[in-house]
Formats: structure tokens, C-alpha cells, sequence
């Protein structure tokens, strides 16, 4: 992690935009902008075509692609990518995050507000489900880059305040707190706790892990589809799982 390397990155792509806010008013959002080039300065190696597919990232035989979301937009990619190159997955989450309210009538801004959602590696398990059946090949490495950040959303949503459903605008990234690397399936584990007993349900994983038991439904299937996990059986009507040992 270089916190220098990420301010000189976050400075340049703020200095490209025009908008009084200083936001989202490149073609892509802000985070992805910033994170591209935080991994590769040197921008010659941005928006490459690699076999039928334009690259975040390519250099010297390594792709790296800056994903915000949507991993199953990522399958194709990969799957052209992985036989042939060294790729690097990134997924910024949100650590500590304020929301900002914009009307798009106005164009007024609300106070910022914090969410009480602090993120973590566990906030990736949803889209890396959706890439479970890529997460064991050797080509690929992971990086979960913890930023905090604004976002911007817009007052456009279906319910009375016009908060629920509605869209997001953009995130602003404000610091790099940690970067968690994941190189290979085994450095996983360091998402299982050492708290759990030897067999235990998603319910008590997401308890020792401190996650809602909805979050840990999707970190569970993830780790024992990459072989850290096995389920031996049931109590009641939860299933029963242990550590798979090496």
C-alpha cells in the first residue's frame, strides 16, 4: 500500500474534471478513475485491446481490471484472459463511508451523513460468488483495496423520500486504509476466524466473524467451493461445516 502513490492519483484525476464538485464528470466514475491509475501511473497502458476485450490495464503481460461491481460482467474476461496472462482483479470497498443527497431538480446538496456500514474483505464474497468457478486458477491474484469515501446519490427512488431505489451518482475516494492481497485460493483463509469451533454453522460463522448471517451466507459457499470448507452434515435444519485441513 502507498498512500503518496494514492493522493497523486486521486490529485491527477480531480485536476481532469471540470465540475464544480469535482466529480463525475469523466465517462467513467471517479474510484475506478483514480484506482487505474494508483496500479499504473503511466496512462499508455490504460484501455488496451487484448483478445477482443479492451483491458483496464495491460503491461508486459499483465492485465489488471478495476471492478466497482457487477463481477458477472467480468466471466468473459476472464475466461479469454486467465489461460494466456497473469491478471490482477481489483475491488475497491467502501471502509468508512459518508452519504451526500442530490436533487436533480435543484441541484442541491445535503449534509454529509455516515453510514454505520463499515466494509470489510467480507463485502467482496457476493460478486466473487459470481466468479467462484475462476478463483482457484493460478493466473489470477485478488486485491481488496479499503477506502474511505463520499457518495453521491441521487433523489430519485421510489419511495416517499425518494431515497429507496434510488441511484448512485458517483463516490469520491478520500484515503487508503489497508489493502487486503489475496495471491492464491489458501489466502483465504485469513477470512475464517480463529473463534469458530471445529464445526459450525453460517449462522456462527457470521457471529464469530461479527457480519450479518446474510453476508456470511455468500462468504461460506465461496470458500467451500475453493476447498477451505466442507460440509459434514446438518444440526436441526442448518448445515454443519469444518475447516478443511491441509
Amino acid at each position: 500500500m502507498n498512500e503518496n502513490a494514492f493522493e497523486r492519483a486521486k490529485c491527477k484525476v480531480l485536476l481532469k474534471q471540470h465540475d464544480p464538485h469535482g466529480f463525475g464528470t469523466l465517462q467513467e466514475k471517479t474510484v475506478h478513475a483514480v484506482m487505474k491509475l494508483y496500479y499504473e501511473p503511466n496512462e499508455d497502458y490504460h484501455e488496451v485491446p487484448v483478445e477482443g476485450f479492451i483491458a483496464d490495464i495491460y503491461k508486459e503481460g499483465h492485465i489488471i481490471e478495476i471492478q466497482n461491481g457487477h463481477f458477472e460482467n467480468l466471466r468473459p474476461k476472464l475466461a479469454a484472459f486467465l489461460p494466456l496472462y497473469q491478471v490482477t482483479v481489483v475491488y475497491p470497498i467502501p471502509h468508512a463511508k459518508w452519504v451526500l443527497w442530490m436533487d436533480e431538480a435543484t441541484g442541491e446538496l445535503s449534509e454529509r451523513h455516515k453510514s454505520p456500514i463499515k466494509g470489510s474483505i467480507y463485502h467482496a464474497f457476493p460478486e466473487l460468488y459470481r466468479i467462484k468457478a475462476f478463483l482457484k486458477d493460478p493466473n489470477l491474484k485478488l486485491i481488496f483495496p479499503l477506502i474511505d469515501m463520499d457518495e453521491y446519490r441521487l433523489l430519485n427512488g421510489w419511495s416517499k423520500n425518494r431515497k429507496r431505489g434510488s441511484s448512485r451518482y458517483d463516490r469520491m475516494p478520500l484515503a487508503l486504509v489497508e489493502e487486503t492481497v489475496i495471491e492464491r485460493a489458501e489466502d483465504f483463509m485469513q477470512v475464517i476466524p480463529c473463534e469458530l469451533s471445529d464445526s459450525f454453522t453460517v449462522k456462527e460463522f457470521a457471529a464469530a466473524a461479527k457480519i450479518h448471517r446474510d453476508l456470511a451466507g455468500s462468504v461460506v459457499p465461496v470458500l467451500r467451493e475453493i476447498g477451505l470448507l466442507t460440509r459434514i452434515g446438518k444440526r436441526g435444519r442448518e448445515y454443519l461445516y469444518e475447516v478443511v485441513e491441509n
